[in-house]
């Protein structure tokens, strides 16, 4: 699937709207929400992110001033460029869209030990950073409805899925992924009864915040070792502060793929525990588990893959397999995970912001 409105109305749009000349431009390989370019401009190149028709452009526009939020405070992110209105998304076109810098650097989905210090105290800093909006003082509906989990609900879409694959099993058009999506759908469903008790271990007092709502390996650029920006941040919509930790610190590429990943979990952590002081334990210990429940609760990737493909499969097929792969370590792993979690607040040298 490919944008054709992009390489018709940009370089037109970036003239009128930006004072940008536009020399070339290349749709981007990257993003399953937004439409993305690389463009070339006399003046250097810039990113071009275009949101499809039904996007919440304020909720868009609201994580944006998060990001210049986070830069001015010197956290490493892309700068945004204003239109001639002084708006950081535009559309007075058919092709809504932001506008960014370039920011030189590549995506490192297998972290070393100082990637993973300044990931960590980069998600420290911004969480300590937007503890203080007052948008934190909103309503935790969301946090609600994730604790509300429909077991019924998951179950009925995975076996919805499986009815999938039967049938192209009876019409004798099976591929390699449905053989693959077949065992890892029947393993989830399987899985589905341990939720109630993951879910009663949390505590109801974890913490509430704006975060950046999906901060993991491929929202981070590096050039070489260093952190050049922290990218895609999200509308600030308050959710738990231990969502944002272990997505991070229990990113599927990393349980899967680093032998080491709960020593990569305790350096990460550590670093945001010395950006974000204030973070309590209860947050701390819970992580983990919030992480791993995020994952058990998610049939993405191979939901898209049979109901509505995205606009790049492929990657998504790849993802639900790791996601899936991560969910059977952790759960094999749950004491050692717990271990380190508690280890790590009983070594502060403080503790952290006392249950709320």
């Amino acid at each position: 699937m490919r944008d054709n409105l992009g390489p018709t109305l940009l370089p037109g749009l970036l003239a009128e709207r930006y004072g940008l000349t536009v020399h070339g431009l290349v749709q981007l390989p990257i993003g399953q929400g937004t439409v993305n370019y690389r463009v070339t401009c006399a003046g250097g190149d810039v990113f071009v992110k275009s949101y499809p028709a039904g996007t919440d452009l304020e909720g868009e526009a609201g994580a944006i001033e998060l990001s210049e939020l986070a830069r001015r405070h010197g956290i490493p992110a892309a700068a945004v460029l204003r239109n001639r209105d002084g708006q950081t998304i535009d559309g007075t076109t058919s092709l809504a869209v932001s506008i960014w810098r370039w920011v030189p650097g590549h995506v490192v989905t297998e972290l070393n030990t100082s990637q993973y210090e300044q990931a960590g105290d980069a998600l420290g800093r911004i969480h300590a950073l937007f503890a203080k909006l007052p948008a934190n003082s909103t309503s935790n509906r969301k946090v609600d409805e994730w604790r509300d989990i429909d077991l019924n609900d998951l179950a009925a879409t995975a076996n919805g899925l499986l009815s999938i694959i039967a049938s192209r099993k009876a019409e004798r058009v099976l591929d390699a992924f449905d053989t693959v999506a077949e065992r890892t759908l029947l393993e989830r469903r399987q899985m589905l009864p341990l939720i109630p008790e993951l879910l009663a271990e949390l505590p109801d007092s974890l913490a509430v915040q704006v975060l950046h709502g999906d901060y993991s390996p491929v929202n981070l650029l590096f050039t070489g070792d260093e952190l050049a920006a922290v990218i895609d941040f999200s509308p600030p919509d308050p959710f738990l502060l231990a969502y944002d930790l272990g997505r991070m610190a229990f990113y599927p590429n990393t349980v899967t793929g680093d032998p080491q990943w709960l020593h990569a979990a305790r350096t990460l952590i550590t670093a945001y525990i010395a950006a974000n002081p204030a973070v309590s334990d209860i947050d701390i210990r819970a992580c983990g588990r919030v992480a791993l429940l995020q994952l058990m609760r998610s049939l993405y990737g191979v939901k898209q893959h049979y109901m509505k493909p995205g606009l790049f499969q492929d990657d998504l097929d790849e993802f639900w397999l790791l996601r899936h792969e991560a969910v059977a370590r952790m759960l094999r792993h749950l004491p050692e995970i717990d271990a380190l979690l508690d280890d790590l607040t009983t070594r502060r040298p403080s503790s952290g912001r006392e249950e709320l």
